[in-house]
């Protein structure tokens, strides 16, 4: 049971990241908008003539802050479609149209429920109650609403896209039943849903109250388990409640109630009226920057340093990559998985240190947001070209510094006492290098394809590996592994995968992650062609 759960949390992460794909650049057009169309920017840097009200860059400016703030204001729909679409076994297009269907329904009848029970007058309803949702006045249910919708419409398709109807209804049967079935469901679901998520709603404030009120504490604990949730793959089930409903907390921003640590801080951003960004909605998104661009680049040196000096060519390359892949865009997998499986007790202290970063940026009010990750890009963005009056974020320069020679010496200390296996200190025999083609066709020798088409080595060692085209049940990736569910665990072949160039194996029963870094898309895509015998 607790490998089936994993395997079904596992699906639900990786849906997650078809929305959160496009926060970035969403974030890009706002951010950009935001800070050249702010009054005081313009007015600070003499730029009126440039970009002030009237002129053509300010236009174009107001259109992309307009283009970036819909994708954040429609985030519960986009997580209906791609949550719907990410855990559909098949016919996919049909679940996301589905998603969309079962989330108009939904909300209209919620708004329909409202209106007959006289509930939509101001005042009616506690403050916060209420929120527009693609124009429809329902119960502010956010991104919980989206994934209700997502989950409940991928059961619904993966059970009844082939359904065959009596012959006078068969038009309507197979994939055109999906979007009926789930219409008429999400009616009853929004009559319920009028019933009892005021309840939810009550309790999921209850619960942020509860992690607010423990101030530091709960910001440290927070960093440490979305840190310590990255080797599962389970990160983004953890923070996406915080940064997207009441758990994140709830403030009233130019007259409207936005819940949401990530929602409040892009709200703000969009206002003229923000002074200072609320800390308590970015103490949940502050804390990334210190480490990923200081911490994780000390750990990377450490290793370096560590390394045998035969080896250290090599490994400067290796490490040399995956540190700018980290502080570029704020993928820290690839550094992190260097070390995780050959040092775990170098991860705890990661992970500790990550909670002490998130708890120095909340004690020291850095006031710093991200679309997806702790990049250079969004710390400039949302950081730098705010101004430190509203974002406070030399502070966070200030806290990386020495977090720098903290991760340096602590993670080099460690690797020479316990003489950790890091990239370059391997025993004798192994060889330390990253995997490339002519290794993959070496280990799996010249096979031939039908047809006479040549074979992807890498797809087809990845096959072998877990086990044959009829062990592999569902495919998919996220930013740096692909997420594999399997019929039986024990065909897996760790070393057949890791010949393919992949960085780990994580297992969780029916459920694979094989770690593999941001191309891994380009790895999907090739081995579900080979699937297919593309």
């Amino acid at each position: 049971m607790k490998s089936s759960f994993f395997g079904i949390l596992q699906r639900i992460g990786h849906s997650f990241m078809l929305p959160i794909a496009l926060l970035p650049v969403a974030g890009l057009l706002l951010g950009i908008g935001a800070s050249f169309t702010n009054a005081t920017t313009i007015e600070s840097y003499g730029l009126q003539s440039l970009l002030g009200d009237g002129t053509v860059l300010h236009a174009l400016l107001t259109v992309m802050k307009s283009a970036g703030s819909v994708v954040f204001s429609n985030l519960p729909m986009l997580f209906a479609i791609g949550v719907a679409m990410g855990m559909a076994t098949k016919e996919k297009q049909v679940a996301a149209i589905s998603g969309a269907v079962g989330f108009f329904a939904m909300h209209a009848t919620i708004n329909a429920m409202l209106q007959l029970n006289g509930l939509l007058a101001p005042g009616t309803l506690p403050d916060g109650s209420l929120g527009m949702s693609v124009g429809i006045n329902s119960l502010q249910m956010g991104v919980f609403g989206g994934v209700l919708v997502g989950l409940g419409v991928a059961a619904l398709h993966n059970r009844f896209y082939r359904v065959e109807l009596p012959a006078t209804f068969s038009f309507f049967g197979g994939t055109r039943f999906v979007p009926i079935v789930t219409a008429l469901t999400y009616v009853g679901v929004g009559i319920l849903m009028f019933y009892i998520w005021p309840t939810i709603q009550d309790g999921i404030m209850h619960l942020g109250g509860l992690v607010n009120r423990a101030g530091y504490a709960g910001t440290f604990i927070y960093g440490f388990i979305e840190r310590a949730l990255i080797p599962f793959g389970l990160h983004h089930v953890f923070y996406m409640p915080f940064w997207q409903t009441g758990l994140g907390g709830t403030e009233i921003i130019d007259g409207i109630s936005v819940s949401g640590a990530q929602n409040i801080f892009f709200a703000e951003l969009a206002s003229p009226n923000t002074k200072e960004f609320s800390v308590e909605a970015t103490r949940f998104m502050a804390g990334k920057f210190p480490f990923y661009l200081f911490g994780i680049p000390g750990a990377a040196l450490a290793i370096y340093h560590c390394a045998k000096p035969e080896h250290r060519k090599l490994v400067l390359g290796l490490l040399l990559s995956a540190t700018l892949t980290a502080v570029l865009t704020g993928i820290t997998e690839p550094i992190e998985f260097s070390f995780l499986f050959a040092a775990p007790l170098l991860y705890v202290l990661h992970c500790v240190l990550a909670g002490l970063s998130f708890m120095l940026c909340h004690i020291f009010n850095v006031g710093v947001g991200q679309t997806f990750s702790g990049s250079l890009i969004d710390f400039v963005l949302f950081g730098v070209l705010q101004g430190n009056t509203k974002s406070h974020w030399i502070n966070a320069i200030l806290i990386g510094i020495p977090l720098f020679p903290i991760y340096y010496f602590s993670f080099r200390f460690l690797i020479l006492r316990f003489n950790f296996k890091t990239p370059g200190r391997e025993d004798e025999g192994q060889e330390t290098k990253l995997y490339t083609r002519k290794d993959v066709e070496a280990a799996k020798g010249s096979a031939a394809q039908a047809g006479g088409q040549k074979t992807d080595q890498v797809s087809e060692l990845i096959v072998a590996g877990l086990g044959g085209k009829a062990n592999i049940t569902n495919i998919d990736c996220c930013a740096t592994r692909l997420r594999i569910t399997v019929a039986d665990e024990n065909l897996v072949d760790d070393n057949l995968l890791k010949s393919s160039g992949a960085r780990g194996v994580i297992r969780r029963g029916q459920g694979i992650q094989v770690i593999y870094g941001p191309h891994v898309t380009l790895i999907k895509s090739n081995l579900e062609d080979c699937l297919q015998g593309v």
